[in-house]
């Protein structure tokens, strides 16, 4: 055993050693045959450029297998040349890695060996890491998307791609999903539809040490995971003054609402719970209005859900009870009576949909002022993909994504 291990430790610290075989005893008789420089190994050197490709080249002689493999055992793709004298790695190496070459050949004239080398890529001069929301392992609802942001920016459609490439999702049930690029440091992911309910979700971010692109080379993974409840809508309707809350597609109340009034209309469209807290303290000034106008507040407010960053949310509002389920009176909120409220509040929870319809204000914004995402069709939401496809989160159960719903079909 012993004379084993010092022939493997000659064999990696030295050239490549063939062995002869000769048929004149049953034992057969073998002799080492000094083949320094029948095999070459490019890149040379002790640490060399991450992004070259390793090509082993036979002087003489040919190939008769290489592997490639990383300090942690993983292989770098390549192939053996058709002629066998020649093999190329057809993966990229990853930056501050150490990697060990075993080649094997023989000189053509029967004698064989192997020889085993070593090199390290040097480290990288630019890293991207990216951070992944939501990461609290919570219970979510079924609108809730998945944020990707980057440390660097990232505008090259290349290195786009690479960065899509190394984002995954997974989730059971399994859904047909797409990222969409919001600008050059935020990805967004939301499946075609909704999540299923009661669905394990997660999400990686794994290249670690590869190329993105101009001398940028992915850092330390990183990785999320949440899941998501019943799947609870709400729709908003500003025509009737009535909110209808649907748990699992089935209606379980409907609430006389007020929303927006002329020069204040509430958004129309999808919006996606974002917070919510007890109370919250409400100044006109923050949205616009001058203090000490005739439109201006500064109060108190109970039982508040955000819809928007700019102060949109479902609250109390028990001075326009009289209103509710009759006209529209606030600046923009979506009030209803303190009982009301509280029930709503408790009821729902970051990531469940609010769906404005039938009012006379803005569009949803799609991703300035919360989460919008659900306004853009299927269609439109791949074309913000840099690969430009969908993804598959990979379990089956079953289902498929047309069957998870929605309160209003897509385009």
């Amino acid at each position: 055993m012993r004379a084993r291990f010092l022939a493997a430790a000659a064999l990696t610290a030295g050239p490549l050693l063939l062995c002869g075989c000769s048929g004149g005893s049953s034992l057969g008789h073998e002799s080492s045959v000094d083949a320094a420089g029948l095999v070459s190994l490019s890149p040379s050197g002790r640490t060399v450029d991450p992004d070259l490709p390793v090509v082993v080249t036979a002087a003489h002689g040919q190939l008769t297998d290489v592997v490639v493999t990383d300090a942690g055992g993983r292989r770098v793709a390549g192939a053996i040349a058709a002629d066998d004298r020649s093999w190329r790695s057809s993966a990229p190496l990853s930056a501050g890695q150490q990697y060990t070459v075993r080649i094997s050949a023989d000189n053509g004239d029967g004698g064989r060996g192997t020889t085993v080398q070593q090199f390290a890529t040097k480290p990288a001069p630019k890293t991207l890491t990216v951070k992944l929301t939501p990461g609290d392992k919570a219970v979510y609802g079924v609108g809730e998307p998945i944020t990707a942001t980057l440390s660097t920016p990232v505008h090259d459609p290349a290195a786009r791609k690479a960065v899509e490439r190394g984002l995954t999702v997974d989730s059971t049930p399994s859904v047909q999903g797409g990222w969409y690029w919001v600008d050059d440091s935020t990805l967004h992911f939301r499946p075609r539809t909704y999540w299923p309910a009661h669905a394990a979700v997660s999400a990686a971010f794994s290249m670690q040490g590869l190329p993105v692109g101009a001398g940028l080379y992915a850092g330390a993974p990183s990785r999320i995971s949440f899941s998501t409840g019943d799947k609870v809508l709400a729709l908003t309707d500003a025509g009737s003054d009535e909110m209808t809350v649907y748990r699992n597609d089935k209606v379980i109340r409907t609430l006389p609402i007020t929303t927006g009034k002329p020069g204040f209309s509430t958004r129309s469209g999808f919006k996606v719970i974002l917070e919510q807290s007890p109370v919250v303290y409400m100044n006109s000034t923050t949205i616009g209005i001058p203090a000490g106008s005739s439109e201006s507040y500064h109060l108190d407010v109970h039982w508040d859900t955000r819809v928007t960053w700019s102060g949109e949310y479902v609250h109390a509002a028990p001075w326009s009870v009289d209103q509710q389920g009759v006209a529209n009176v606030s600046h923009g909120c979506t009030g209803m009576s303190t009982e009301n409220a509280h029930w709503f509040y408790d009821t729902v929870r970051r990531g469940d949909v609010v769906d404005v319809v039938n009012s006379r204000g803005h569009q949803m914004e799609t991703f300035s002022n919360g989460f919008g995402d659900w306004n853009l069709s299927w269609d439109d939401w791949l074309k913000g993909s840099a690969l430009g496809r969908p993804v598959d989160t990979g379990a089956v159960d079953g289902r498929t994504a047309a069957e998870v719903g929605h309160l209003r079909p897509e385009a």
